[in-house]
């Protein structure tokens, strides 16, 4: 996969671990967005330097995608935890 691919791939990860972690963000629309790419690239990083999965092969590949949602999930995670406002 090539570099428009995991950009893509990030863009849906970033929607789908917003999805599945809802809330208000602190940065908005735009850095949740920006967090989506960097955890896709994360995400298939770790999986192919912990794992040893590759994750370039094909961008409807399962564990592609698993890879990318999960590193999406704890960056925005991450940046709540840093970031997020006091629940006073």
């Amino acid at each position: 996969m090539g570099i428009f691919s995991w950009i893509i791939l990030g863009l849906l990860a970033g929607a789908v671990a917003k999805l599945l972690l809802p809330g208000k963000d602190p940065g908005g629309l735009i850095v949740t967005t920006l967090i989506g790419i960097a955890g896709s690239f994360l995400g298939g990083w770790l999986s192919s330097k912990i794992l040893h999965k590759s994750v370039n092969v094909h961008f409807f590949d399962l564990p592609t995608w698993i890879s990318a949602i999960a590193g999406a999930l704890v960056l925005l995670i991450a940046y709540r935890l840093v970031f997020g406002r006091s629940r006073d």
